[in-house]
């Protein structure tokens, strides 16, 4: 694929056919804001571990700007996927309607992280005065693709919402949803961030903290060369424990996650739960520039409110301790807004050729962002703080629900 302006689109079957350097200066070019997900060590770790490619359903297909210096200019991380797990924006009902009609939904393309709903960049291109120009041919070099493969659709999971703009305007259709994030208001301490709560809530989190280590738990953070291979076991187990309760079938191998502490051991963090010498319950998060990306969660054994202190709790404390402006405690989960975890959108865009399936999917979008604007705006009045830090106390919380 090429452009009138000389730039062309090479497609790799492996993200390892790429230099991580050259990758890397499109995906994170500032390092303050740096979003390990899009990383290239953590793209390749999910396919050296063989958790992405042809036999799981996730063909890599990623695309590569090349302008005619020779200089990449851009990436993106694309997928061939014969269906639609491990994406977390669900487009079930879109296939069934498509084949219901006599289409094939399979394959589509999809540009995300695999198994992971962490907003960031998905047209990866480095800052310069024609870096719109390369984010555009970017978005071009896919829609080809969709044709050269004979795909049903193209979709972008995840994106930042200047990308989702950017989309908009090569007519590719837009989506929203949520997730709940909390924010760092320049707290010093955890007791800084209890006090900006109503006092109600502040109550209830302080007994909720007190419960998960009644029995004596001990709580370890675990980062960088401290991570050992008994740790990735341990971590492994709370995975696939949770894994199995809620998918059937756990999306990463025992593979994946030694891979992931030999590439980028310094990005990961472990907050852990152990009685004497063994681990009981724990969480991985990835550590980016300035935020923290809660990721899998896992229990052996059941300790109430465990989960609140170790996902939510717990990453409060590091976010603090480390200077962090935020924390991203993946997908779904009002049970996160009574901790102080407030809705925040999400972007996803989607290129559609066929007219008549096109014209369906997007008067169902422009219903269906409009709930979610409503949904997001009463929930935030549902929020735990006090007037004028973050939002307003109500007088009725969500359900807590001690699952993710």
């Amino acid at each position: 694929m090429s452009s009138e302006h000389e730039a062309v689109i090479q497609v790799l079957a492996s993200i390892s056919e790429i230099d991580a350097a050259a990758w890397d200066r499109n995906a994170n070019p500032d390092p303050a804001t740096r979003n390990p997900s899009v990383s290239h060590a953590f793209l390749k770790a999910l396919e050296d571990a063989g958790t992405v490619c042809v036999r799981t359903g996730w063909q890599p297909q990623h695309l590569v700007l090349m302008a005619a210096s020779g200089e990449i200019g851009g990436c993106m991380p694309l997928y061939a996927k014969s269906h639609s797990k491990g994406e977390y924006v669900f487009d079930y009902g879109w296939a069934d309607a498509y084949e219901r009609a006599g289409g094939a939904y399979y394959p589509k393309l999809l540009s995300a992280v695999p198994f992971t709903p962490v907003p960031g960049p998905r047209l990866l291109v480095h800052d310069g005065p024609d870096r719109e120009e390369r984010l555009s041919l970017l978005a071009a070099g896919a829609v080809q693709l969709v044709d050269r493969h004979d795909c049903s659709s193209l979709h972008v999971n995840f994106l930042t919402e200047h990308e989702w703009q950017a989309l908009a305007r090569l007519g590719f259709l837009q989506r929203t949803d949520q997730q709940f994030h909390w924010r760092n208001d320049g707290y010093r301490t955890f007791d800084d961030f209890l006090a900006s709560l109503a006092s109600r809530k502040r109550k209830t989190i302080r007994k909720e903290r007190r419960e998960a280590l009644a029995d004596g738990l001990e709580i370890e953070w675990v980062r960088g060369a401290d991570i050992t291979e008994r740790h990735w076991d341990a971590m492994y187990a709370f995975y696939m424990d949770t894994g199995s309760r809620k998918w059937g079938r756990p999306y990463l191998n025992r593979a994946f996650f030694s891979t992931l502490g030999e590439a980028m051991a310094d990005d990961c963090l472990l907050i852990l739960a152990r009685t004497g010498d063994e681990y009981v319950a724990g969480a991985l998060n990835l550590v980016g520039g300035d935020c923290l990306y809660g990721r899998y969660w896992g229990a052996l054994e059941h300790h109430p409110c465990l989960h609140f202190e170790i996902c939510y709790y717990q990453a409060i404390n590091f976010a603090i301790a480390h200077g962090l402006a935020r924390i991203e405690a993946g997908a779904q989960g009002e049970h996160k807004l009574a901790r102080g975890y407030m809705p925040t959108p999400t972007y996803s865009a989607h290129f559609i050729p066929n007219p008549s399936f096109r014209r369906a999917v997007a008067d169902y979008l422009e219903d269906e962002r409009r709930y979610v604007e409503r949904a997001r705006e009463a929930l935030a009045r549902y929020g735990p703080y006090r007037k004028g830090n973050g939002g307003a106390p109500s007088d009725r919380a969500p359900i807590d629900e001690d699952n993710d």
